[in-house]
């Protein structure tokens, strides 16, 4: 559900726009074009859903080139990297689990981490790691590796901020420990009643901190003196949750002082970095320098119009005239995104529609259907602007250009929108529909922002964008 913020925000957007433009209703939708239309309510109400919404849309890797910086507890010591699984000596079936499960290398930063991770005796880590980098595949290699299956008890304690996120990386557990069933899994999660008095025998825990914090003190299911390994996930997640920030503390806090503490985290602002520090005691860090998402591959151009039906006729004409393999339309209101999606749809294009408030799993549902070529036009509003990477998007287009509440330029979610082309290393195409002095003036100002020149589309310009769009 929406929260009342996100509501108030959205609310105040939608007015903003419709004192710029009168947006008529959208005529139909409902009745012509859900045979054809694939609808998705889509809003980011927390963190959470944004992460669990890429681990459940992420099948593999993503193929960065960022850097990974290290700043070693020793500086003094000497750092290892790897460039195989095999350097590391895992046990064989949990290497056969590695490479069962796709990985050929290890990623950038498994490359780095895996060897502090392992290392005798054992290191405490703070590592920052996007989504898709393989970090969770490395923190379960870690607890794998540290845990003895003959003691039937609890080692290794894994928390996760949500029930969905938990039972992702439960899934990364079994996958992985597949040829190794002596070591077993429980999750520690609410709704998992156990009976008072029961020691756990299973060798990993994985749960969110409130059931974890009970487990280990108020039912002593689990003896936290003998924990090796604690992995604190999603940790920039964790402490946007009231109460999960003091819980997790507290957890740690009944650990012995040789437990591995593990802690990650996508990002690192000053209330993560305060966290992770009375966390984890004398770390080794490791940051994944961001890569600059650059707008040297991406061709921008603009289409003059003076309403928003010039601007869907403008979108028909190049439709007709180019070959666009798969197109991203963006629009500033729920309200222009439904009666784009319902006008396209009539015009016969296969249309996905991203607007509104659905369940994570719907949502990942209805992106992969586009990242699959099911639906070639994703109609979406800012919320699609980040985090969503789908190769064969050659095509952004600015329906709206995008503002902020107080009507001015948004920049970074200029920035996100186009950055959804141009990617792997590929050229892009971005095309921004321009219907008044106003969208004009937010034009200029991000081209003024970017230093970069963004060009009238013209008719002699279509054999170039036809390259780039097909």
């Amino acid at each position: 559900m929406a929260t009342d913020s996100w509501a108030q925000a959205v609310d105040e957007q939608e007015a903003a726009a419709e004192s710029v433009n009168t947006f008529t209703d959208c005529l139909g939708l409902e009745c012509s074009c859900c045979l054809i239309l694939t609808t998705i309510y889509l809003i980011p109400e927390d963190k959470a859903a944004q992460s669990l919404l890429n681990k459940l849309i992420r099948s593999n890797l993503v193929n960065n080139t960022n850097q990974v910086e290290v700043l070693q507890k020793d500086p003094n010591s000497p750092l290892y990297s790897v460039k195989s699984f095999e350097e590391l000596r895992l046990k064989p079936q949990l290497l056969q689990g590695v490479y069962g499960m796709g990985f050929n290398r290890p990623s950038k930063i498994q490359e780095t981490a895996l060897p502090m991770m392992l290392a005798e005796p054992p290191q405490n880590l703070i590592a920052q790691s996007q989504s898709g980098t393989g970090k969770t595949a490395a923190f379960v290699l870690a607890m794998l590796s540290h845990v003895d299956p003959n003691n039937k008890f609890p080692q290794c304690l894994c928390v996760s901020p949500t029930y969905e996120l938990a039972l992702q990386t439960g899934k990364v557990i079994e996958q992985m420990g597949k040829y190794y069933p002596e070591v077993k899994l429980v999750y520690a999660i609410r709704g998992n009643k156990l009976q008072r008095g029961l020691k756990l025998e299973e060798q990993i825990v994985i749960g969110t901190p409130g059931t974890m914090l009970d487990w280990c003190s108020k039912l002593r299911f689990i003896d936290p003196k003998k924990i090796k390994v604690f992995v604190l996930d999603e940790a920039d997640v964790m402490i946007a949750t009231q109460g999960h920030q003091d819980q997790s503390i507290r957890i740690q806090r009944m650990l012995p002082k040789n437990c591995q503490m593990l802690l990650f985290s996508a990002t690192f602002e000053e209330s993560v970095w305060n966290f992770a520090q009375r966390i984890v005691p004398d770390p080794n860090i490791i940051k994944l320098k961001r890569e600059e998402e650059t707008l040297d591959t991406i061709k921008q151009y603009y289409v003059l119009c003076n309403n928003k039906e010039e601007k869907f006729q403008a979108l028909c004409n190049l439709y007709g005239a180019i070959t666009i393999a798969q197109a991203m339309i963006f629009c500033h209101t729920r309200k222009t995104a439904g009666w784009l999606a319902g006008e396209l749809s009539r015009e016969g294009h296969q249309v996905a529609l991203l607007s509104g408030e659905m369940q994570v799993e719907q949502r990942a549902a209805v992106i992969e259907r586009f990242r699959d070529g099911k639906e070639k036009v994703l109609v979406t509003t800012n919320v699609c602007a980040r985090g969503i990477d789908v190769e064969q998007v050659s095509v952004v287009i600015n329906f709206d250009m995008p503002v902020d509440k107080d009507g001015n330029p948004d920049n970074e979610t200029y920035l996100h929108r186009i950055g959804r082309t141009g990617r792997f290393g590929k050229r892009g195409l971005a095309i921004n529909m321009v219907d008044s002095k106003m969208s004009m003036n937010i034009l200029n100002r991000i081209q003024e922002h970017f230093n970069k020149k963004i060009e009238k589309l013209d008719t002699d310009d279509l054999d170039e964008i036809e390259k780039i769009a097909s």
